[in-house]
């Protein structure tokens, strides 16, 4: 499993004195159970044998170090997304996070009976599952469609209009309307389509996306400097999609959102996630960002520019074929208190029994890596 921890605190929950850690892990635990301030009373009602002055005064010294806040004077204090993060880095860092085997008993039960299924189905039942068992909104994105290109070619449709056309191997066709300049000759789209033809047919379009630009870019290409812009071009809108299909994206469990909110700001915060989680094309690429990983990415707040003013966490994972090649991607989206020990291992367990099915194999999710 990866993760990007925050480079300015690595290893800050470790470092911690043994108070410190005890006290600072009291108030994680509780935060995410109620999602209210907690205050020293509270701590000490859950069993830290130390005077409430003596738990004040170390709060106030992880207020200090930004790991925790107060919402007002008189309030218990709140984890700061500092601290969330410097938390679940701790969870990591000490080997906390295991998959519970009631959760993986559950996610292999409900995904069995899919074996067989439509890519959707499959899909619909990842989100719902993922949204019951976390309690925030379930995510899954289809795969990009990869299959080997079998034609290139560059169709004028007017005098500063040609359509790109990448034909592939399972049939699908792609096309794309690219602006020309003015005057561009036939012969330059002639050789451009050539070039391309080349060098793409018989690979997929991600295969050979970096390689012709890789040569493009070191001046490799016996090209004219008109025919290198239109393939760039060409390149910037290919996407690998029908653009008539589009690409799926299923979202479950919004209720569990509007569950969760305790206060006037909360439902304001749930709003303005609900609007977020409209926006089709920016769900999909916070999931493709997952496709770069190889294991689950973890976005508190503002590390993650889509939802950085909702107050959310986004814990994302991708999914594979039998070539361990990337296909797509699932997670949830949830309050900061979700439960990340949970959480984490439950995305990509499921990721790896979604990655199974979707290829036709038999769900078995083998030894689990946080152990």
């Amino acid at each position: 499993m990866t993760n990007q921890p925050n480079p300015s605190t690595p290893s800050q929950l470790v470092a911690m004195d043994e108070r410190s850690r005890l006290i600072f892990d009291e108030i994680m635990q509780a935060y995410m159970e109620t999602g209210e301030p907690v205050g020293s009373r509270t701590i000490s009602r859950r069993g830290v044998k130390l005077s409430p002055a003596s738990i004040r005064n170390v709060m106030s010294d992880l207020t200090e170090l930004g790991l925790l806040a107060s919402p007002h004077i008189s309030a218990g204090r709140l984890p700061t997304q500092s601290g969330l993060r410097v938390f679940v880095d701790g969870l990591l860092e000490v080997g906390r996070i295991n998959l519970a085997e009631e959760d993986r008993q559950r996610v292999e039960r409900h995904m069995a009976r899919l074996k067989g299924g439509s890519p959707r189905d499959v899909m619909g039942e990842a989100s719902e599952l993922l949204s019951e068992i976390a309690g925030g909104a379930g995510l899954v994105s289809s795969p990009k469609r990869d299959a080997p290109v079998k034609q290139v070619d560059f169709v004028p449709v007017s005098e500063n209009r040609a359509l790109a056309i990448i034909v592939s191997e399972d049939g699908d066709v792609e096309n794309r309307l690219l602006i020309l300049p003015p005057g561009l000759p036939q012969s330059t789209l002639t050789e451009a389509r050539n070039y391309l033809n080349a060098r793409m047919v018989g690979r997929t379009l991600s295969e050979a996306r970096e390689g012709v630009l890789s040569e493009l870019r070191e001046n490799q290409a016996q090209l004219d400097a008109t025919a290198t812009r239109l393939i760039e071009d060409g390149f910037a809108h290919w996407t690998g999609e029908d653009p008539q299909r589009g690409r799926s994206l299923i979202v479950r469990g919004r209720a569990n959102l509007i569950d969760d909110a305790r206060a006037a700001e909360d439902l304001d915060r749930v709003k303005q996630l609900f609007e977020e989680l409209d926006k089709k094309e920016n769900l999909l690429r916070v999931l493709d960002e997952a496709r770069q990983a190889d294991g689950v990415r973890l976005f508190i707040g503002t590390e993650s520019n889509l939802f950085s003013l909702s107050g959310s966490a986004t814990i994302v994972a991708p999914y594979m074929n039998a070539e361990r090649k990337l296909v797509g991607a699932l997670g949830v989206i949830g309050p900061t208190r979700l439960n990340y020990a949970r959480v984490i291992p439950l995305v990509d367990y499921t990721a790896r029994i979604v990655g199974q099915l979707l290829d036709g194999r038999t769900v078995s999710g083998g030894k689990d890596k946080y152990e």
